[in-house]
């Protein structure tokens, strides 16, 4: 059964390698895979329009596709066993929020790309230390921490309504909605420096400790028994899936779902079992937003932005997933 599950996984990795290839080919100005390659490798053949399209606009673009998806599913996978929630999602701790507001307030003050993002990623940071001050306060059980989450979010939400409410409407308030919605349009390599150099660290670290994530779903007691300290553990978790959130959003906007449905998706192919389940988490979070990033900017002249594909899809996905939780507790025919 660990051979066909590694199999599986090791064919799923593949395929996405394979996606990113297909995703660097198709678009508006399709281009062929001969040329894609050529111009991977460096080598002769590839037009030098060619070669700037697909190094310069359609590879970042991928590979910022990849990050964040793997860390919106791989974060949402850590906090649904770490809070012991089903509904929990990367965003629980208020992130998405205080990235929405810092984002909205930089638009209004300083609309720049670089202002946008490292306001974002400031604001989110400043959620989490307020969803960590209530823990300090109040304890930092699973409970106390989403709570602290759903205030925070809701304060964060407040002061985004009031930021759109002074925004200029013809001018600053279609470039915050348009952010809110999500989209990875505007990624070249200056931007997408930052999110790889946290990506790579955060997700290595998930996957060095990822037998231990199993311990965070049990009670503290029965952790402590197995001489972890659960409370310390907790926190740095915390912290790195914090900044792994972060630096996506500021990124690509406000991109639900995916934090929420991968995990079961992944959960039900390979088990609750962490050391499983982190792997695959990122490897299907990649494909995913890959999958989705392309279809936003080939299926129409316009691009759909990536917040609206989400939902599309992610709805009727929670839907079966919930279905079956309720078939298997007998509670549904």
């Amino acid at each position: 059964m660990k051979t066909k599950r590694a199999r599986s996984f090791w064919l799923l990795a593949s395929l996405t390698a394979a996606l990113a290839v297909a995703a660097l080919a198709l678009g508006r100005y399709p281009v062929p895979l001969i040329d894609v390659f050529r111009s991977l490798l460096g080598l002769d053949g590839a037009a030098e329009v060619t070669r700037a399209l697909v190094l310069q606009v359609r590879l970042p673009r991928v590979v910022a596709a990849l990050c964040v998806g793997a860390n919106l599913s791989a974060v949402g996978a850590v906090f649904q066993g770490m809070f012991r929630n089903p509904l929990v999602d990367s965003g629980i701790l208020g992130i998405s929020s205080g990235a929405a507001f810092g984002a909205a307030v930089s638009l209004l003050v300083v609309p720049s790309a670089a202002a946008v993002q490292g306001g974002a990623f400031a604001f989110a940071a400043v959620a989490v230390a307020l969803v960590g001050l209530i823990g300090w306060r109040f304890g930092s059980s699973p409970l106390v921490l989403i709570i602290g989450g759903v205030l925070v979010s809701a304060l964060f939400n407040s002061l985004l309504g009031l930021v759109k409410y002074v925004a200029d409407p013809l001018s600053t308030l279609p470039a915050i909605t348009y952010w809110l919605l999500g989209s990875l349009s505007g990624t070249n390599w200056s931007s997408l420096w930052p999110l790889l150099a946290v990506t790579l660290p955060g997700l290595l670290f998930l996957l060095i400790v990822r037998w231990r994530l199993n311990l965070l779903t049990l009670s503290e007691t029965e952790a402590m028994s197995l001489g972890v300290s659960v409370r310390t553990f907790r926190w740095v978790v915390l912290l790195v899936g914090t900044v792994l959130v972060a630096v996506s959003v500021a990124l690509s906007g406000m991109i639900g779902w995916i934090g929420l449905v991968v995990p079961h998706l992944s959960r039900a192919w390979g088990g609750p079992d962490h050391t499983r389940m982190i792997p695959s988490s990122i490897v299907l979070g990649a494909a995913s937003l890959l999958v989705l990033d392309t279809v936003s900017r080939t299926a129409m002249t316009s691009e759909i932005p990536l917040g609206i594909l989400t939902g599309l899809i992610g709805v009727p996905a929670f839907l079966v997933f919930f279905w079956r939780f309720l078939r298997a507790r007998e509670e549904v025919r």
